[in-house]
């Protein structure tokens, strides 16, 4: 059993002492589980995201949300109703400060993500947190040293890094370099059509129960905005629009087959074409990155009506690769060639919070780490940053900076 030792001899209290906190160390901030100890979870952000994968950690029969957590007590109440027995708060910290708590699941806007992440993790719990993990550049470096100095799971929402048929995708395709030379990895997210929601009747008034104050936390003060509350994606004091909602997926699908998380310049054009509805995040965008090792990456997406679709293409000398969340089509060179195709075995997010579960007990890094969040993010962000400065930029990934005109 942990804790006792294979010695005849009886040992002292102190000896017992010692070699308890000797065999704790490895858990020194954890709780230790058992086969059938159920995680217990916090949900801090119980909107629309925040209850549906609250619901899949639920149907892991793996976790207890023992807390909810959101500034409109509406979606405080709704999410009581679907984890009977937790309680509800306003603000996080009075949930990370509820004793008996292991992780946190955080799916608030954008703009909170780091601060809340930082928080839960110097209160001592795993952190599964939805992407991008970061609002701006500069945040993301103080979440993963959060995460280091305290020990703690931190898996960032980018489900593909555990989806089965990616990462069977990488090794028959990528790794075993059937695609040759890879010159081009593109990327496209067209007609999302969550980009486009209008605010209910209901929120055109603020509502009692809905804490304003608290939604705009650390962005500067504005008058209440149904708007900005309910569609928050399309404004950049609060999200990245289209480029960290979405490409953020897709670039951390090519970081991980191409094994480099390293772009050295980004341009981007775009604008606000035909949504006027007073958003500052383009309707429109195109992104391109060049990596060392001479490949680059682009994504382009749109929100007029007129198109649709979501995909990658990796393009080599020899082949290309295409791959979505519900199947993968390898392609060989030349006329006449016959396509291979595969598909999903499951929706990715139940692998990538089975994968956090699994993680949390076994303390060892999950598939979607801090790290790989973080550096995912920054590649997204590098191309906003082109898109509102209207410039090349060239970067320095090792250093993490803009490198001066």
């Amino acid at each position: 059993m942990p804790g006792t030792t294979t010695s005849s001899f009886p040992l002292s209290r102190r000896q017992m002492v010692k070699s308890t906190a000797m065999a704790m160390t490895a858990a020194s901030y954890s709780r230790v589980y058992g086969a059938n100890d159920k995680v217990q979870l916090g949900v801090i952000g119980v909107g629309n995201r925040g209850t549906g994968v609250m619901g899949t950690f639920q149907q892991s029969g793996r976790i207890d949300v023992k807390a909810v957590c959101d500034v409109y007590a509406k979606n405080v109440d709704a999410a009581l109703t679907k984890a009977p027995g937790a309680k509800g708060f306003k603000e996080h910290q009075e949930l990370l400060a509820m004793k008996g708590i292991d992780a946190v699941l955080i799916a608030t806007p954008d703009h909170w993500h780091s601060r809340i992440a930082i928080d839960a993790l110097n209160a001592k719990l795993d952190v599964y947190v939805e992407k991008p993990l970061t609002l701006t550049i500069e945040e993301g470096p103080g979440i993963v040293k959060a995460a280091r100095v305290n020990e703690r799971i931190c898996q960032v929402g980018m489900q593909q890094r555990s989806g089965s048929h990616y990462l069977r995708a990488k090794e028959e395709y990528m790794k075993s370099g059937k695609l040759g030379k890879i010159t081009m990895a593109r990327t496209w997210w067209h007609g999302n059509g969550f980009h486009l929601r209008k605010a209910p009747t209901e929120l055109m008034q603020q509502p009692s129960n809905l804490d304003w104050s608290r939604f705009l936390g650390p962005v500067k003060w504005r008058d209440y905005d149904p708007q900005q509350y309910w569609n928050f994606r399309a404004y950049l004091d609060f999200g990245g629009g289209q480029v960290t909602d979405l490409f953020t997926h897709w670039i951390d699908v090519v970081h991980m087959f191409m094994d480099q998380d390293n772009p050295t310049s980004a341009v981007a054009a775009g604008g606000v074409y035909f949504a006027k509805d007073g958003r500052t995040a383009p309707d429109t965008i195109n992104v391109l990155l060049e990596y060392p090792n001479d490949w680059l990456a682009t994504f382009e997406a749109t929100l007029a009506p007129g198109i649709t679709g979501a995909g990658i293409e990796m393009c080599g000398t020899e082949g290309k690769l295409y791959i979505d969340r519900s199947r993968y089509v390898y392609t060989p060179k030349g006329r006449n060639a016959v396509p291979v195709e595969v598909k999903a075995e499951r929706e990715q997010t139940i692998e990538h919070v089975a994968n956090f579960l699994d993680c949390v007990k076994s303390r060892k890094r999950p598939n979607g780490d801090v790290y790989i969040g973080h550096r995912s993010a920054q590649a997204s962000h590098l191309g906003n940053i082109a898109y509102v400065q209207k410039r090349r930029l060239k970067f320095d990934a090792d250093r993490e900076e803009i490198l001066p005109l």
